[in-house]
């Protein structure tokens, strides 16, 4: 198999299977008494991701390979992980503000509030360099970083508010 076909499929059953364990937690949130919050820009977040990994396949699947930055997106996926695990349950892809519960303060979160999205930062410009797509990387990660823009600042005022109205 082509490294490079066999990145892709890697990360899309990724892709995938966090999907469905967002969508299980998302429920079981939301059975549990939370709420969702500014789901207006979700539909943004699952565009630039669908386009983002579907032009992967049609622009690097044949293409070049860097194993250096294949280093480094392996590194990505280790982080990833820790951010999962860490969450628990309370990892989606959505906003959801489970009242009452305090902020996760352990693993990745000891040193920054959104780890997550330092990830999907990273991931969006390493993968494509892994596939000699640096254009490629540099597009997406401007458009990323625009949807975060919203995402974090919408993040933010909910959890802030979900903090403050049981006086933390």
């Amino acid at each position: 198999m082509i490294p490079s076909v066999a990145l892709l499929a890697f990360v899309t059953a990724e892709r995938l299977g966090e999907l469905w364990l967002a969508r299980r937690n998302t429920m079981a949130l939301l059975a549990g008494g939370a709420h969702e919050v500014a789901a207006g820009h979700y539909p943004l977040i699952v565009a630039l991701h669908t386009l983002w990994l579907a032009g992967l396949w049609v622009f690097g699947r044949n293409g070049a390979f860097d194993p250096g930055w294949l280093a480094i997106f392996l590194g990505l996926q280790v982080l990833r992980v820790w951010v999962l695990v860490t969450l628990g349950r309370r990892w989606t892809t959505r906003i959801i503000v489970l009242p009452g519960a305090p902020l996760v303060t352990t693993g990745p979160y000891r040193f920054t509030t959104h780890p997550n999205y330092l990830v999907v930062v990273g991931e969006i410009a390493v993968l494509p360099l892994c596939l000699g797509l640096p254009w490629y990387a540099l597009a997406f990660s401007a458009a990323n970083a625009a949807v975060l823009f919203i995402r974090i600042r919408a993040e933010n005022a909910a959890l802030h508010a979900a903090q403050h109205a049981v006086g933390v």
